[in-house]
């Protein structure tokens, strides 16, 4: 299931940041920060809880990158 989140990001690289720890976020297949348009889209892996994995989502993200926001 993939799903699109609105987000707020101050420059490319911290985009990057946020899209590699997203990747690694269990529960995630695959993700993709478009810097420009300020989206974030998730693909979650088959019978991935997406409220749970977004909010891992979000700390990995905050870790990498503080001022950050994934709106939900």
């Amino acid at each position: 299931m993939n799903k699109n989140y609105k987000i707020e990001v101050d420059c490319a690289a911290c985009a990057l940041k946020m899209e590699e720890a997203a990747k690694k976020t269990t529960g995630v297949k695959d993700a993709a920060v478009a810097f420009m348009t300020q989206k974030m889209s998730i693909e979650f892996e088959d019978g991935a809880d997406v409220k749970t994995v977004m909010k891992n989502v979000t700390k990995a993200c905050k870790k990498v990158e503080p001022d950050c926001e994934i709106f939900l």
